[in-house]
């Protein structure tokens, strides 16, 4: 577990140590992909293909954090679980973990990883269902707007912009900590990654996916730096 811990520990290091070189104005010599957790239960955890590459591109382009072009998929149960710091979840309806798997994700993120969770509508009562297997000792509680991560790179004063109108009323962001760390930030009500997406795909306006992508900037900054 120790070792686990010191991968993940070393991976985040890496990319942070990374981006101030490339701020000094020398090469960097590692890239920072965002890991797509696959999951089990029916849900389309694959939906939107477009979302991560063009999220991964504006990572590039406003911060120094060099990335890589596209997602790994990737499984609780895989070996590399631990070479990625940042996994993201997202999907409509279902979302099964074995007994195996609430485990390891519990390890993965009580051992230096983050996890993102966006609810594209249908997978919120799965998720929280399923996080109770993961953290049975644990609430997952809202994030004030005042909290770090909605000031991490851009300013957001009110918290998640409003992405999708599926459901009425305002964005709700959610967390779990461990040892003070967020370890798991969850938006729901807004559908953020929808606006990560090619623009043809949903037809948000311009000022929308700029809102939807200037908070995935913010969640990965924290996630790294906190």
């Amino acid at each position: 577990m120790a070792m686990r811990y010191l991968y993940l520990f070393s991976a985040a290091l890496l990319l942070v140590i990374a981006a101030l070189t490339s701020a000094q104005g020398q090469p960097m010599t590692s890239e920072f992909t965002i890991g797509r957790l696959k999951y089990s239960g029916g849900g389309d955890w694959y939906n939107d293909p477009s979302c991560v590459p063009n999220m991964l591109r504006y990572l590039s382009e406003q911060t120094s954090i060099r990335t890589a072009k596209d997602e790994v998929r990737v499984s609780l149960l895989d070996d590399n679980l631990f070479s990625y710091p940042f996994l993201f979840m997202t999907g409509h309806g279902r979302i099964s973990l074995s007994d195996r798997e609430a485990e390891r994700l519990s390890v993965y993120l009580t051992n230096g990883g983050f996890l993102y969770t966006d609810d594209d509508y249908g997978m919120d009562s799965y998720f929280r269902q399923e996080m109770l297997k993961v953290f049975p000792n644990k609430e997952m509680v809202q994030v004030p707007f005042s909290h770090a991560i909605f000031h991490a790179h851009f300013d957001f004063p009110n918290g998640l912009a409003k992405i999708h109108e599926h459901d009425g009323g305002p964005p709700m962001a959610f967390a779990y900590f461990h040892d003070g760390r967020m370890v798991v930030f969850y938006s729901a009500n807004t559908n953020i990654s929808d606006g990560w997406a090619d623009p043809d795909v949903h037809g948000d306006p311009p000022d929308v996916r700029e809102k939807a992508l200037q908070t995935g900037v913010n969640i990965i900054v924290y996630a790294l730096t906190q």
